[in-house]
């Protein structure tokens, strides 16, 4: 069976959880929207290097106005070399679409495992992938990074872009509990990164605000494991903060609010942020994770520019 076969659960789970709301409808028939697809957390494998090469010859069929990747092109063991790296830039390369790539846990926090320095692997990962103001891709895309301020100059994976009415905000948020309760050289790496991310998200929920932007898309590769399964205390849990201004945001922004992560692997879609003082879900905030190493799929997502619903996104069908 090859790895971009899916299974009837996933199909199921193309009836879809709207950002405006909480029914599920069909897909929108073709063309009535701005595509873009969504991956992550591939490839593990040098058979999912060539499942990858297949996709990639998917999408390059498709009209999208950019591809995503929410970061780990390498397994949790690695290889975290320059070598696979390298390999992975020229294969991204292929893709005829604006490609934005953000890195994940294998690509430098848990490269420690194959006694690789975290710190000096996401500079090189920046080197190699962030460089610039362009997407990488065949076409181009324009992007805005945080590092354009001198007081995150480090933080070229935080990015942003505008299609059609819709903001997407790129985070470094990962896996590993978020690189943080490993050692004091990491917890330091942890709560300078994460002032970056909350002025990146503060900054987005503004300019949302003051553009009137129909929607927010925020992409990240952690699961921020909204279900609390982790045993950890707050203090040294890596997604307690994070939640909590996800929550604050979501509540103050009057536009819906979508976050796209990777990291456990499995196509979901839902509304975990509950409202504290109610219980009661935070209405216009929904969670997609995309699918993961061994399944190698995409998600279409689709932008509206009039109408009531501004993003909606669901597993690609597989051909």
């Amino acid at each position: 069976m090859k790895l971009r076969l899916t299974t009837n659960a996933v199909f199921f789970a193309a009836t879809l959880v709207l950002l405006t709301g909480c029914a599920s409808i069909a897909p929108p028939p073709p063309g009535t929207g701005i595509a873009f697809a969504a991956l992550g957390d591939v490839p593990y494998s040098q058979l999912e290097v060539r499942a990858l090469d297949e996709l990639i010859d998917e999408l390059n069929s498709e009209e999208l106005a950019f591809v995503v990747h929410v970061g780990d092109i390498t397994s949790g063991l690695g290889p975290c070399t320059d070598e696979w790296f390298l390999a992975r830039k020229k294969q991204f390369e292929r893709i005829r679409h604006p490609f934005i790539l953000i890195p994940g846990d294998n690509d430098w926090t848990d490269c420690h495992r194959s006694k690789m320095d975290p710190l000096e692997r996401l500079d090189r990962f920046r080197e190699l992938f962030e460089a610039g103001d362009e997407s990488l891709g065949q076409r181009k895309l324009k992007l805005e990074r945080q590092s354009a301020n001198p007081r995150f100059s480090a933080y070229r994976e935080h990015m942003r872009w505008v299609v059609g009415n819709v903001l997407f905000v790129t985070l470094n948020v990962q896996g590993s509990n978020n690189n943080f309760g490993r050692n004091p050289q990491m917890d330091e790496e942890y709560r300078q990164r994460m002032t970056a991310v909350h002025d990146w998200m503060e900054d987005a929920v503004a300019l949302t605000e003051q553009k009137q932007f129909s929607s927010l898309v925020i992409l990240i590769q952690a699961n921020p494991d909204f279900e609390q399964r982790s045993t950890r205390p707050a203090a040294t849990n890596g997604f307690v903060e994070f939640r909590n201004t996800l929550r604050t945001l979501s509540q103050r922004l009057k536009q819906p609010v979508m976050l796209i992560h990777g990291d456990t692997h499995n196509y979901q879609q839902n509304r975990p942020i509950k409202d504290e003082k109610t219980g009661q879900p935070v209405p216009n905030f929904v969670r997609v994770e995309v699918d993961g190493s061994p399944w190698v799929r995409w998600l279409r997502g689709m932008i509206f520019t009039s109408g009531s619903i501004p993003v909606y996104i669901a597993p690609a069908p597989v051909r």
